[in-house]
Parts: C-alpha cells; sequence; structure tokens
C-alpha cells in the first residue's frame, strides 16, 4: 500500500501495527468480549455499599485520553454511554518478571481512538473519581487514522470544537466519536420517533410499509428522481409521498394507518431542505381536519413532554410551546394579516400584480395556487413562531383534499407552522372520483404548460376510489424538520446522520 498520502501520525500508527503483530499480539480479534457494565451503570450505581458488586468488571471503549506516569497509565475511554477512566498499574496488570506486555502495548502500543477492552475492579481514585482498576487489558481494535484535534476540560470531557460543517456531515462517524452532543441529538431522535410510535399504537393505529419505487411518483406535487426497472424494462420512480398507497388501505377497510416513510425529491437543498428525507403520514377513516388538529396538539404535547419534561422547547433563542390548543388562521387572513391585502377573491392575473407589487419572482408556467403558496411562503410563513395552524386553502392548492363543507373554493386543509416553517400537512381526504379525477387533469394540463412539480395521474388510485374511500383525515409530519425544533439544531443536516453531499475524490 502506498504510503503517499498518509500524515506522520498515520505512518506512526501502522508501523505499531506491524510491531504489535511481530510481537504476537493480534491487533483485532474475535469479535466476541463479555461486556458486563457501561461507564453511566458504573459512576451512577458504584458506593461503598454496593462495591461488592463492582469486584468483577468488564468493559470497552475507545480510548479519547492516555496520561503516562511511567509505570502507572490513566486511561479515559468512551463508550456507548460516556466516559469511564481506566487505572493501569504495570505491576498489576503484569505480574511476575514480565512487563513485556505492558512495554509492548500499553507503553508504547495504545494511541487515542485504540478500541480496548478492560477487566478489574471499580474503586474511587484520591481525587475522587469512579475508576476501573485493571488487572487484565485486551486490544480489540488499533486505530490506524489520528482523532480529530479537541478541546478538553481538566476532567477529560470533550467540548463540541468540531464544527465544520465538511467534516461533521462527510465522517458523520468521526463525529460522534469526538462530540457527545451529536450523539445526544440522534439519541433524542430515536427517542422521538419511538414515543411516535408508542402514541400511535396506544390510540389502535397499524403500522405498514408500501412501496419505495412506484410507477407513478404520486400523493404530493415534487419532482421526483427516475430510475429503470431491469426485470420489467420501465421507469420507476422512487417515491415522493406515500399517500395514496396508505388510502388505498383505508378502502381496503383499514381504519387507521400510519408509516415513517423515507421520501425523494429530487429539488433544492439548504437547511430545512434534504433530498432523502423522513415523513410520517397517517391517515384515519371517519375523521376529518378538525379532529385532526386535536390530535395533532396531543401528538405534539406528548412528544415536548417526553423529551424535556415541559410543553417549552428552546429553540435558538426562542421558546417555542406545544401546550395546546393552537392558534387557527385561514391562510388568506394570514396573508392579509401580513401584507395588508386581501387576495381571496383574486384570480391569476391579479395574483401575478400582487407578486409584482410585493416583489416576489414567480415563474410565468405556474397556475393560482402556486401563486398563492409562492405569496404566503415569502410574506406570512416565517412570521409564524408559535405553533400555528394555517387553514382553509384555495382548491388550486390542494388537488388531493375535500372541498370545504361550508367555504365555496376552499379545501379542508391545514398546514402546521412552528418557528416559521411548515411541520404538518393535513386535509380532510377527497374520497369523491370524479372530483379527484378532474383534480389531476388540472393537474396534467399545469404538467403540460411547464410546470415539472405537478402531479401526474394515478389511474390505479381513481380505481381504488371507485370502490369507495369512507371519510377520511390524513396528516404529513415531516420528522426531520420536527426533530430540528425538539433537539434545536439549525439545520436539517445537524439530525441526519449521513446528508447528502457532494461526492468526494478519496485516495485510493
Amino acid at each position: 500500500m502506498s504510503t503517499q498520502h498518509l500524515s506522520e501520525q498515520e505512518i506512526i500508527r501502522r508501523q505499531k501495527l506491524k510491531d504489535l503483530i511481530g510481537a504476537g499480539i493480534d491487533p483485532y480479534p474475535a469479535p466476541l468480549y463479555p461486556v458486563s457494565h457501561y461507564s453511566a451503570d458504573i459512576r451512577e450505581s458504584y458506593t461503598e455499599e454496593t462495591k461488592e458488586q463492582f469486584a468483577e468488571v468488564t468493559v470497552a471503549g475507545r480510548i479519547m485520553s492516555i496520561n503516562d506516569k511511567g509505570k502507572v497509565f490513566f486511561i479515559k475511554i468512551q463508550d456507548a454511554k460516556g466516559i469511564l477512566q481506566l487505572y493501569v498499574k504495570r505491576d498489576d496488570l503484569c505480574p511476575g518478571e514480565d512487563k513485556s506486555f505492558f512495554e509492548q502495548v500499553v507503553k508504547h502500543g495504545l494511541d487515542l481512538g485504540d478500541i480496548i477492552g478492560a477487566y478489574g475492579f471499580v474503586f474511587i481514585t484520591r481525587t475522587g473519581e469512579t475508576s476501573l482498576h485493571v488487572q487484565k487489558l485486551t486490544l480489540l481494535t488499533k486505530s490506524l487514522k489520528p482523532l480529530p484535534v479537541v478541546k478538553r476540560d481538566e476532567a477529560g470531557h470533550v467540548f463540541d470544537e468540531v464544527t465544520d460543517p465538511e467534516f461533521k456531515y462527510r465522517q458523520r462517524y468521526a463525529d460522534l466519536i469526538v462530540n457527545p452532543r451529536v450523539r445526544e441529538t440522534f439519541l433524542l431522535r430515536t427517542k422521538m420517533i419511538n414515543t411516535i410510535r408508542d402514541f400511535l399504537n396506544q390510540k389502535g393505529a397499524l403500522e405498514v410499509d408500501t412501496p419505495v419505487l412506484q410507477s407513478i411518483p404520486g400523493g404530493a406535487a415534487a419532482r421526483p428522481f427516475v430510475t429503470h426497472h431491469n426485470a420489467l424494462d420501465v421507469p420507476f420512480y422512487l417515491r415522493i409521498a406515500n399517500e395514496l398507497y396508505l388510502k388505498r388501505l383505508i378502502v381496503g377497510g383499514f381504519d387507521w394507518v400510519y408509516e415513517f416513510s423515507r421520501n425523494f425529491r429530487n429539488e433544492g437543498m439548504d437547511r430545512t431542505h434534504n433530498p432523502e428525507f423522513t415523513i410520517l403520514e397517517w391517515y384515519t377513516a371517519y375523521k376529518d381536519y378538525y379532529w385532526m388538529m386535536e390530535i395533532t396538539e396531543q401528538l405534539l404535547e406528548r412528544l415536548a413532554m417526553a423529551l424535556h419534561g415541559t410543553t417549552n422547547v428552546q429553540v435558538g433563542e426562542r421558546i417555542i410551546s406545544f401546550k395546546a390548543p393552537f392558534r387557527r388562521i385561514s391562510i388568506f387572513e394570514a396573508i392579509q394579516e401580513n401584507t395588508g391585502i386581501d387576495i381571496s377573491s383574486m384570480e391569476e392575473e391579479e395574483l401575478r400584480g400582487v407578486c409584482s407589487q410585493l416583489k416576489i419572482p414567480v415563474a410565468g408556467n405556474i397556475g393560482k395556487g402556486k401563486l398563492i403558496d409562492e405569496i404566503f411562503g415569502a410574506t406570512s410563513e416565517p412570521r409564524y413562531i408559535q405553533p400555528t395552524f394555517i387553514m382553509d386553502y384555495p382548491v388550486e392548492m390542494s388537488p388531493l383534499t375535500k372541498k370545504h363543507r361550508s367555504k365555496p373554493g376552499l379545501v379542508e386543509r391545514f398546514e402546521l407552522m412552528v418557528n416559521g416553517k411548515e411541520i404538518a400537512n393535513a386535509y380532510t381526504e377527497l374520497n369523491d372520483p370524479i372530483d379527484q379525477r378532474e383534480r389531476f387533469e388540472q393537474q396534467a394540463a399545469l404538467m403540460e404548460r411547464g410546470d415539472d412539480e405537478a402531479m401526474f395521474i394515478d389511474y390505479d388510485f381513481l380505481r381504488a376510489l371507485e370502490y369507495g374511500m369512507p371519510p377520511t383525515s390524513g396528516i404529513g409530519i415531516g420528522i426531520d424538520r420536527l426533530c430540528m425544533l425538539l433537539t434545536n439544531q439549525p439545520s436539517i443536516q445537524d439530525v441526519l446522520l449521513f446528508p447528502q453531499m457532494r461526492p468526494e475524490k478519496l485516495p485510493e
């Protein structure tokens, strides 16, 4: 292997690897290692009264600091639950005359980043730190690449100092090692998802799976990724939404279905958008969007309490209250509230005039619905910081939504805005197959005008509706954006383990 691209430290580590192998020490032994305790369990449970329970302890972790005192080493390892100090004394580790293991491995073979296992008993040092007095040490993995340089306090605790996005997002594995706060974010993400799943399961919802590869990219207005199915010799699309499949299941007789769906939209990237993202969608028969607002409030209250113990959540410099009820306002009222302009009765050309007046750039091939969406996004959306239901959208903006029961020209839809961004979108679902066909045909006309985010016509879904879908309410909740809020992260890339980036050219 060429060493031209290696740093001096990497070359030294490779030489140490050769020396260890030459001394008969396997730097990558068989994987079974009987860990009995984690660092946090030891620190939280060890006392003078319980010390007999910690007379024989086996731990494993990555070396984060080494303090060489000659015949004694203080080594701090990091496992899945935190940091633990190891007290390694040459004469205890290697009783008798042969001290070669201590010299070859501990003194000259170990580096920061190596993974070791240790057996011994727990005690408290004179400085008051709960530690493991090591009686047997095993090298489990030799690290050949130095860890990123970070700052530590006197106790060896790591600060979140590696802030270069290029490093953080490309080398998430290293970011997780040196930044405990990053690991905590993803532990909270998992707790958030599990809390949602428990909430829905307790209420009787059924979790399902629907196709990622779809012959028609339906359920949303978005540009899809296109691929090819070799066996069938036809184009396929990565799903942009799972909505139409979940509705098929409502037709089939399930009353409440949900799915955590990985979706793909071939569109822009910024701090709140990633081409690959996770969304939760659920559909419930015999319910409407008013019911959906109430159940959404209940869920978000539950999440805030589960993750933070309070309904008040710190988001940047703001405190967001997830205490129900949330404010409700129509989209036209919201636009008028923020611009002073009533657009509720305007047609396409008048809306273009408003866009021009407000200096909102819009494409010439978009229709009335998209124009209203652009006006709302530019003038109003960022202003709704506390949770707010934006309701009662124009029919042109919502091709899958039931017409409003009392307001002509509108549909029964809401979007939930929090901290100036949409995190949920919900409808009373359209279940009239004739009306749905007309809406799809209007979308097809927009596609012919050049709108590459208009919806395809899904004839099989229309056939499903013709069998009869009961009155239904559905919602989609952006899991990544919700996680940003509940973990106080400024960018969607900070809540995705491996966000998309341009390919990196690496040395061979």
